[in-house]
Order: structure tokens, then sequence, then C-alpha cells
């Protein structure tokens, strides 16, 4: 599949999404919206990938939507014949649905679209080049997108996320590390390292069904009411896997002490409840 703003490539098992457009500092446009989206089904639909990374070209992450390129414009209403969905937000709804974890490695500067875009991200680590960071929304007169007045509240708390959208100021990755919203910070030359070395400890050691499960769980759960609806769910994937051959390898390759070989996959071996988000009643269960 050829792409013309992003780099997608796989290597033993992690997939790498470099956004690239390095000399508009990787500005974000509708077409690299549809080519994110695309990497990411790629990804997602080949068990060979087992983690994703996201990261940019040049000194920069995204530096935001590009003005020049049509990047507030949204392709499906191109015509007026559909309603506006902002860009980000569509990103951010296929990261949310994702089987395979997604590292996001924040290279440099990331503001508006750049950080937002992140939000659904598993884990976040930045490098200390990122010395611009903002939900800068209300200072340009729009308002936040990329979901995340969902996903920042849940992330950081909703004091800090209202301090952080409401003002719009920039921030770096350090103030980030301090906030929540960053799990690492590295010198630049460490970023892409840290990422794989965080990608390989997935891809080597855990089972790609079980990740995949775990991912959702932990996603879907930040929105339900009373932990007995996380009691249920996590209760039919823990029998479904209990007895399933990915337990029987893991519990193997633990007593045998030697490195474990999962064979489940998340193309044919979900269990039959997957997706359970998408059928309600299972709350009542």
């Amino acid at each position: 599949m050829k792409y013309e703003q992003i780099i997608y490539a796989v290597e033993d098992r992690i997939a790498t999404i470099t956004l690239n457009r390095p000399d508009a500092l990787n500005a974000w446009t509708p077409v690299m919206m549809d080519e994110i989206l695309r990497a990411l089904d790629e990804a997602d639909n080949d068990d060979a990938v087992r983690v994703v990374i996201v990261t940019g070209a040049g000194r920069a992450y995204c530096a935001g939507a590009d003005l020049n390129a049509g990047g507030f414009n949204n392709p499906a209403d191109s015509e007026g014949s559909n309603p506006f969905r902002d860009s980000a937000g569509q990103v951010t709804l296929r990261l949310f649905n994702m089987k395979k974890p997604v590292i996001g490695a924040v290279n440099g500067n990331a503001v508006g679209v750049g950080i937002t875009m992140t939000m659904a991200m598993d884990i976040r680590i930045a490098s200390e080049s990122a010395k611009k960071i903002g939900f800068v929304f209300d200072r340009r007169g729009v308002v936040p997108e990329g979901c995340c007045t969902y996903f920042l509240p849940r992330i950081i708390g909703i004091s800090r996320a209202a301090e952080l959208i409401l003002t719009g100021r920039l921030f770096d990755a350090h103030e980030g590390l301090k906030l929540g919203l960053f799990s690492r910070v590295t010198a630049p030359e460490e970023l892409l390292p840290t990422a794989i070395k965080i990608a390989r400890e997935i891809a080597d050691n855990t089972s790609a069904v079980s990740t995949a499960l775990a991912r959702q769980m932990l996603w879907k759960m930040l929105g339900e009411h009373h932990p007995m609806h996380t009691h249920i769910i996590e209760s039919k994937a823990f029998g479904y896997m209990l007895a399933s051959d990915d337990v029987e390898e893991g519990v193997a390759s633990f007593l045998e002490k030697r490195p474990p070989k999962f064979a489940m996959k998340p193309s044919r071996d979900m269990p039959a409840f997957y997706p359970w988000w998408e059928e309600p009643p299972y709350i009542n269960e």
C-alpha cells in the first residue's frame, strides 16, 4: 500500500507509522488523516504485527493543522452531504478500537491535533526536544477536538485538563511527564530505542489475544459506572483464556523457564463476546 505523507514499515513484529512532512513540521492534512487510518487498519489486520509505534520525521512530531492544505477540512464533507466530523477525532476513535497496543513516540513539538491524536494511544513517551506542546484551540477561535475532552481528563484529571484546555498555553515534555500525559521523557537519540524496547517487552512476552482483550478492557471500562460491569467482562475474558492454548503455553513456558511461543491470533481467535461494548445488554448479565 502506497503512502505520500506517512511512512509505514514493519520490522520484527513492530509496525512504525512515521508522519512524513518534515519540511512542514508534519503539519496535519486530510491526506495524512486518511493515510494514518489506512495504516492503522493495515497494522490491526496483520497478525504479524504485535505493536504499533507512531512518531514524526524531522524535528517536530506534528505542528498542528496545516491551514494552507485544508488541515481543518473533513474530506467526507467536501460536498456538504455529511455532518462535519473533525479529522483528529476520526483517528482517535480508530485508535480506541485497535486490537494492537499503540505507543506514541513524540519526537518534537506537538500542538493542537499534534497532541490530541495521541490521546487514545496506550503509552506516550516524549523527547526532551518537545518544547512546545499545547491544546491551543480556544486561542484559535475553535474548540477542542480529537476526543480530547473525553480522554485528557481521564489521563491527567479534570482540573489539570481544564487548565491546559481553557488557557491553551504551551508546555514542554518535562511538564507533560509531571502531569501524567507522558510515561517517560528521554534524550532525543533515545526516544525510538526506548519505544522499541517497550514494544519488544509486549511482542516477545505476551499473548496477542490476551493483550487485545486487556487493551480493550482498559479503555472501555473507563466509561463504566460500576465495578460489577468490569467484573462481568473480566470474568468472561479470563474464563475464555483459561481454556485456551495460550494459557497452556504461558504456564508451560513459565515452569520450563523459557520464552513463550503463543500461537493464538487476533484475526481468528477472539472470543464470541468481542466486541462486547457494541452489545449493551451485557451489563445486565
